[in-house]
C-alpha cells in the first residue's frame, strides 16, 4: 500500500471514530423498538418511491460513464456500461474512496473493450468532474433558492449563503464558458483534458444533479409526512452531508451522515431520521454492495474462462 492510501486510511478511520463518538451521544437514549417502529410507519407507496429513487440514482450514474465515453469518442453497449458503473460506485460508497476508489475495477472492465489506459484515466478523471459539477450547480441553486437553510449548519446570515451560491453558479458558467469559446486544455501530469463539447457539458450539468437530487429522495420519501421539512430542505443537507462523507474518506459516510441529518433537522424526531438513513444505507449501499460483488465475481470467472480457451487454443 502507498503511503498515501495508507494515510487516508487512517484519516477515515478517524472520522469514523469521532463521528460515531459524537453519533452516540446524539442518540443514546434512543432505543431499537423506537427505530424499527419508525421503519414500520413508512408507507408502502414512500418504499416504493425511494426504491425508484434507487433506480434514478444509479441509471444517472451510468449516464456519466456514457456521457464520458461520448467525449472519448468510444462507443459501448448500455448494458455493459450500466452493469461497469453500477459496480465502481457500489464498491467506492461503501470501501471508501481513500482506499478503493473504483478504478481498478473500471481499469479492468474498459481495457477488455480496447481502451487504453490514458482514455481510462480520463474517463475516471471526467466521471469524477462530473459529480463535482453537479455538486456545486446543485449546491449553488438550493444555496439560492433557500437562503436561511445554512442556518441550519452553521451560524451566518443568508446574504453570506447567497454569495456562496452565488460563485458557485459563476464557476459553472465559466465551465460552460471555456467550452463554448474551447479554452486551452487543463494539463495535470500526464493528463491532458480538453473541454468538451457544448452537448456534453450539457448532458453532465443534467446527469450530475439528477443523480444527487434521486439519492437525496431515497431519504425524503422515508421521513414523515408530519415533521418532513420538505424536499428542498433535505436536498441541501444531503449535499452538505454527502460531501463532508466523501472529504472524511469515511467508508459509506459512517457516522458522518447520521451526525449532519440530526443536527440540520432537529424539527424530526431522531429515530425517523436514524429510521430514514437506514432505509438510504440500505437501497443505496449496502443492497447495490452484495450485487456489486456478484458482478465483479461473474465478470472475473467469464474473463478466466476466456484466458483458458485461448490459451489451449494455442
Amino acid at each position: 500500500m502507498k503511503k498515501s492510501d495508507l494515510i487516508w486510511t487512517l484519516v477515515g478511520l478517524v472520522a469514523v471514530l469521532l463521528s460515531c463518538y459524537l453519533l452516540y451521544h446524539q442518540v443514546r437514549n434512543i432505543s431499537l423498538s423506537e427505530i424499527a417502529d419508525s421503519l414500520r410507519a413508512i408507507p408502502q407507496a414512500r418504499w416504493l418511491l425511494a426504491i425508484g429513487a434507487t433506480l434514478g440514482a444509479y441509471i444517472a450514474l451510468a449516464w456519466y460513464d456514457r456521457i464520458a465515453l461520448a467525449h472519448l469518442g468510444k462507443t459501448i453497449s448500455w448494458r455493459f456500461i450500466s452493469l461497469c458503473s453500477f459496480t465502481t460506485y457500489a464498491l467506492a460508497h461503501n470501501i471508501g474512496a481513500s482506499v478503493f476508489s473504483g478504478a481498478l475495477v473500471r481499469y479492468r472492465a474498459y481495457r477488455s473493450k480496447g481502451l487504453t489506459p490514458q482514455e481510462i484515466g480520463i474517463l475516471i478523471v471526467f466521471c469524477s468532474f462530473t459529480f463535482a459539477l453537479g455538486t456545486v450547480l446543485a449546491s449553488g441553486i438550493i444555496l439560492l433558492l433557500e437562503p436561511n437553510l445554512i442556518h441550519r449548519l452553521a451560524e451566518v446570515t443568508p446574504l453570506v449563503s447567497e454569495v456562496i451560491g452565488l460563485l458557485m453558479l459563476m464557476l459553472v458558467a465559466l465551465y460552460v464558458l471555456g467550452s463554448w469559446r474551447q479554452f486551452k486544455p487543463w494539463r495535470w501530469g500526464k493528463l491532458h483534458l480538453e473541454y468538451p463539447r457544448l452537448n456534453i457539458v450539457g448532458r453532465q450539468l443534467l446527469a450530475g444533479p439528477l443523480e444527487l437530487a434521486c439519492a437525496a429522495a431515497i431519504i425524503y420519501f422515508a421521513l414523515p409526512a408530519e415533521h418532513n421539512p420538505g424536499y428542498v430542505v433535505v436536498f441541501g443537507v444531503f449535499l452538505a452531508s454527502f460531501s463532508l462523507a466523501l472529504l472524511s474518506h469515511a467508508p459509506g459516510g459512517l457516522g458522518v451522515l447520521e451526525v449532519t441529518f440530526i443536527a440540520a433537522l432537529p424539527e424530526v424526531p431522531k429515530a425517523d431520521v436514524l429510521a430514514a438513513l437506514i432505509v438510504f444505507r440500505c437501497f443505496y449501499l449496502l443492497l447495490p454492495f452484495a450485487l456489486s460483488l456478484l458482478v465483479v465475481l461473474g465478470f472475473e470467472w467469464t474473463q478466466w474462462k476466456k484466458n483458458r480457451t485461448d490459451a489451449d487454443s494455442l
